[in-house]
């Protein structure tokens, strides 16, 4: 019984197609291009209207502004990227975070360990040994200068001993600081052999470069740590459409690989110099940054609106997603008929104008306000 009614199924259809295409011949206009109402039916089940989730839309009147097309990537302020590097190189003792991992500004995420961090503090403390005896003596020969009892170059030799370990002192001072090692803990005689690096910003470990016993030298990258605080828009405009952006413009933006959901920025900053491809930079801002899980480096497809909706004329607009193009010519569905069985449908060409918003404005004599069309799955059923 199943066998047979698919084949009848099967032959309705091939009827059904024949009959469209009879009246598609019927309704061709004289210069050989079809009419807007190409008279081509499709029968739509119940069933395979919501086992394939399809849905219906009206037609309607709304103004379409001018925007520009552009497409760009998800990214944070220089500020908020942070790369870790050794001040002097070691190999790592200890690494216990993984990317993903919150840090806080200030919180140790990688020990070093290196037997030349003895040495810098051994040279400090004999350096601070030797100060105190080189400023004694510069003292004594500054008194004896001042009562002509010395010479000239008993003193001078004095005061370039003490300058010279006074800034060798401030040197090695400057190294452990840069090590975070303590110089009062050096002067108090605790020597290590080991050296923390610290988080310079909160945020979350994005890259991890190195691992236990690894070499690091004071050029190696090991972590980047990434804050997601503060997120904006780095969009590419092409050269033809430059002068029509103005600060405070406003952005639809999508993240297609991920949602289709719309989100709203503006134009921020409009770069200054094109690149090698013939496009400028804009950096555009969220309008609302609350509750968003973006990624820096996610691709997203925009809108820049050069032009409100004010004062616009209102078109027939219809989804994008209603539309089909087969060879260059553009399609819909529109609700012809519907019952308990399901749906028909009849193929309709239009011609489209302006998009935005996922809306496109759309010109056709066989349509008009209030129709109801197929705006999901329309691609799936329309015939060739």
């Amino acid at each position: 019984m199943k066998r047979l009614s698919y084949y009848s199924l099967f032959i309705s259809g091939l009827i059904l197609l024949s009959s469209g295409c009879k009246g598609q011949d019927k309704n061709e206009s004289e210069n050989g291009f079809p009419a807007e109402d190409t008279g081509i039916s499709v029968q739509i089940t119940s069933e395979q209207f919501d086992a394939n989730g399809m849905q219906l839309d009206t037609i309607s009147f709304r103004s379409v502004p001018q925007a520009i097309t552009v497409s760009g990537r998800i990214d944070v302020p220089p500020q908020s990227v942070a790369s870790l590097s050794a001040i002097h190189g070691g190999y790592i003792k200890d690494i216990p975070y993984l990317e993903g991992d919150a840090v806080r500004k200030g919180q140790a995420l990688v020990t070093l360990e290196n037997p030349e961090f003895i040495e810098i503090q051994q040279q400090y403390l004999e350096t601070a040994e030797q100060l105190a005896y080189l400023k004694s003596e510069y003292e004594r020969q500054e008194t004896l200068i001042k009562e002509n009892i010395t010479s000239q170059k008993n003193f001078l030799k004095a005061e370039s001993a003490y300058k010279s370990a006074v800034a060798r002192s401030e040197g090695l001072k400057k190294q452990l600081l840069m090590l975070s090692i303590s110089p009062k803990q050096v002067e108090a005689g605790k020597i290590s052999s080991t050296a923390r690096l610290y988080a310079p910003i909160d945020g979350k470990i994005s890259e991890v470069h190195g691992t236990r016993g690894m070499y690091v030298s004071p050029t190696t990258e090991i972590l980047e740590i990434i804050n997601t605080d503060h997120i904006h828009l780095e969009l590419s405009v092409f050269e033809k459409d430059i002068l029509k952006l103005r600060k405070g413009q406003e952005i639809r933006f999508k993240l297609p690989e991920t949602s289709a959901q719309t989100y709203m920025g503006e134009v921020y900053l409009i770069g200054t110099d094109i690149d090698q491809n013939r496009t400028i930079k804009v950096h555009g801002h969220l309008k609302d940054e609350s509750g968003v899980q973006f990624l820096r480096g996610m691709f997203v497809e925009a809108e820049i609106l050069v032009s409100g909706d004010e004062g616009l004329e209102k078109s027939l607009t219809v989804p994008e997603t209603a539309l089909v193009e087969q060879e260059s010519r553009y399609y819909l569905l529109k609700l012809e008929s519907r019952d308990g069985q399901g749906y028909s449908f009849i193929k309709t060409e239009i011609t489209p104008g302006k998009s935005s918003g996922g809306f496109v404005a759309i010109s056709s004599t066989g349509l008009k306000a209030k129709d109801q069309i197929l705006v999901q799955g329309a691609y799936d059923v329309m015939p060739r």
